[in-house]
């Protein structure tokens, strides 16, 4: 049986000028680049890992964007959690954490980066990896996992289409861009 390490992953976006851009880190052991994630630490929900992962990796505050969700019923009363838009499990070989190969079940998050952008391409304050904004054309010529390819252009392809920078236009336009389409719903 495989053992299991819960980690979070999370997709960056800031608007630019020219167009929506995602934050990509490089990883230092890989030398790929990837999304800023990591580890969920065993005081911490997958949500607050997302969050500090981001700003350990990268030096940015953002804004997690709920995916589309049920809604909870009026008197619930259980602390809520920001959900991830998906779960996916990947075979990993030996790392920092566990020594022989194991899986990460990895929650991908969505998120906003907050504040006024930087110039795109310049080095973030506290970031402890090498991190860059990218457009969606940037994204063939990148050394990267494929599904993280995929799933960054059309979340692009859906915020160029549709999204102005609030929670709900972000969704629906990310949703948008998933389907296939750049219609906001």
């Amino acid at each position: 049986m495989a053992l299991k390490h819960l980690t979070s992953s999370v997709f960056v976006f800031r608007r630019f000028t020219d167009g929506w851009r995602t934050g990509l880190i490089r990883h230092p052991r890989l030398h790929k680049m990837m999304i800023p994630g990591g580890h969920v630490e065993p005081e911490e929900s997958a949500a607050e890992a997302a969050l500090r992962e981001v700003a350990e990796e990268t030096g940015l505050a953002v804004t997690l964007v709920s995916p589309p969700a049920a809604p909870v019923p009026h008197g619930y009363r259980g602390r809520r959690v920001a959900l991830p838009w998906w779960i996916a499990e990947y075979q990993v070989k030996p790392d920092n954490h566990l020594d022989v190969a194991h899986v990460h079940v990895d929650l991908l998050y969505v998120a906003l980066a907050d504040g006024t952008p930087p110039a795109a391409g310049a080095g973030l304050p506290g970031a402890v990896h090498p991190f860059g904004w990218y457009a969606a054309g940037d994204l063939p010529g990148l050394d990267m996992f494929d599904d993280a390819r995929l799933l960054a252009r059309l979340l692009l392809t859906g915020l160029t289409g549709g999204a102005d920078g609030t929670d709900a236009a972000a969704t629906a336009a990310l949703v948008a861009g998933l389907r296939g389409t750049s219609d906001s719903p």
